[in-house]
């Protein structure tokens, strides 16, 4: 398989994207390290699934990611997933949300990345993959911290892979539009309620209001992605934000 020998570590992959990720990067051979918060029964299921390490770092804590780092060795693979949202207009963004999405969301990847880039260095080959959002590329109402971690991994990706263009490490980012996981499917009920509109409705009108296809991208999708920036074929690829988002961006 393509990616034998090579060990991966994907943050925020306990569920959701992170999870596909992790799937489709052991499918093509990689031993990957699972990082993330649930319940931790299903985590021993997916450890056994996988045959994967795990780690529980607080990734808004810097010791934490050092030590998850150091715990995980030379990783060649590094996939940056973990994220949070918090939705309120700027003038009454609660200081602790904000602090807390950049911790999460921006600079838990730089922590990781300048931590695991000594090793791609020396080894001549690596791949880093950010998760980004179409809010890397525009934005919308009231996701100020969010918006403004997605365009900060956006550039902090040009940036390292420019630092990175002669030493067999590329630096890549993401950008799905909206996917479809547990959470936006739990939030269509209540939205159902809240706007008196019909499940169909909220899905074409509220939630793919941005997105042309009116379909969302799924995980299996940005997975799939994910694993074709790892191979050999990719390898031209670098300082890339690549969308993933129905047409959201192309309007």
């Amino acid at each position: 398989m393509s990616l034998s020998g090579k060990t991966a570590l994907i943050t925020g992959s306990t569920s959701g994207i992170g999870l596909a990720i992790a799937r489709a990067l052991a499918a093509d051979g990689a031993k990957v390290i699972l990082n993330g918060f649930g319940d931790s029964i299903e985590i021993d299921r997916l450890r056994t699934e996988l045959g994967a390490g795990y780690s529980a770092a607080d990734l808004t804590k810097v010791d934490a990611i050092e030590a998850m780092m150091a715990e995980a060795g030379e990783v060649d693979i590094l996939v940056n997933n973990a994220g949070m949202q918090h939705v309120a207009p700027v003038d009454q963004f609660p200081v602790d949300k904000w602090n807390l999405i950049l911790a999460l969301n921006l600079s838990a990847a730089f922590h990781t990345i300048r931590l695991a880039l000594p090793g791609m260095k020396k080894k001549g080959w690596g791949r880093i993959i950010n998760t980004a959002s179409a809010h890397s590329l525009v934005a919308s109402p009231n996701k100020s911290a969010y918006v403004a971690a997605k365009h900060g991994i956006a550039g902090l990706t040009k940036t390292v892979a420019l630092e990175a263009a002669t030493s067999g490490v590329t630096v890549n980012c993401i950008s799905p539009g909206y996917v479809w996981t547990p959470l936006v499917e739990n939030q269509i009920p209540d939205t159902m309620k809240a706007r008196g509109l019909t499940r169909e409705q909220v899905m074409n009108d509220v939630l793919l209001a941005a997105q042309p296809t009116k379909q969302f991208v799924t995980v299996d999708q940005v997975g799939a992605l994910a694993a074709f920036l790892c191979r050999d074929e990719a390898s031209a690829i670098t300082g890339a934000n690549l969308s993933m988002d129905g047409g959201w961006t192309a309007q």
